[in-house]
């Protein structure tokens, strides 16, 4: 049964959110896609159009003004060295996907954060019987890899969901000493969540952009932005090595 998703937002983003989930499994079988800068939907959105993120996927930053918007952006970031991982844990940043988190859009709708990015980024979208909240199946167009997964819940390692700034990386980069709300809201903002290939984001870990970059190198200014908003919007430094590969990756000198 194919139905449309319920996602509870302000009139002005509920055109644009169509549907998925939050870095842990999901699941499906991949296929590499056609040609094109990323398995493309005609739905993905640029980070620079998405700054809340809930609009659906993650397009390239390919034309001349929007690189130049993106080292700008980027260039706002500050920079100190990753402190410690000691006493990181993922219950440090609340029970997975609550739809309690404050002050994060698709909070509190009656759906978890996990389902609500399901729905944000999928397609056909198929419901367990009875809900219009959980989804069963879907198909997904994953930017990190240019693959299109038809995803199926009772194979839950083909997908994740990845924290495009990972909790653990926070964590050394000053989160350890935040309010646990603050640490919730990161967890569970749909502008740091993506679902994408499983296989993938388990190479990524805990990584910077220094360390690591999707696969697909159409996509890696986009994932840099992305990453550099997050890290603005929580008032998180970057490490300097990461900035300079961030700026790298949208035309900046390193």
């Amino acid at each position: 049964m194919i139905r449309t998703p319920r996602i509870a937002l302000p009139l002005a983003a509920l055109a644009a959110v169509l549907a998925v989930t939050g870095c842990e499994a999901i699941g499906g079988g991949g296929s590499p896609s056609g040609p094109g800068p990323a398995a493309s939907d005609g739905r993905a959105t640029g980070p620079l159009d998405n700054p809340d993120g809930t609009r659906p996927g993650l397009a390239p930053v390919t034309a001349d003004g929007d690189r130049a918007e993106a080292r700008e952006l980027l260039g706002k970031l500050s920079t100190k060295g990753r402190g410690p991982r000691t006493g990181y844990a993922r219950r440090e940043f609340g029970y997975a996907w609550m739809d309690t988190a404050e002050g994060v859009p698709l909070a509190r709708n009656g759906c978890d954060t996990r389902n609500d990015l399901l729905a944000r980024d999928g397609h056909d979208l198929r419901y367990r019987d009875g809900s219009d909240c959980v989804v069963v199946a879907m198909t997904l167009h994953d930017p990190y890899t240019r693959k299109t997964i038809e995803w199926r819940k009772r194979r839950a390692t083909e997908v994740q969901i990845d924290h495009v700034v990972p909790l653990s990386y926070s964590w050394q980069m000053g989160a350890s000493r935040w309010p646990e709300s603050k640490r919730e809201q990161l967890a569970n903002d749909v502008l740091n969540l993506l679902p994408v290939d499983g296989r993938t984001n388990s190479a990524k870990s805990d990584s910077g952009p220094a360390s690591w970059l999707p696969p697909n190198k159409q996509i890696r200014c986009a994932y840099v932005v992305r990453f550099g908003q997050v890290a603005l919007k929580y008032g998180m430094p970057v490490t300097a090595a990461d900035k300079r590969m961030m700026l790298a990756q949208c035309g900046g000198n390193r």
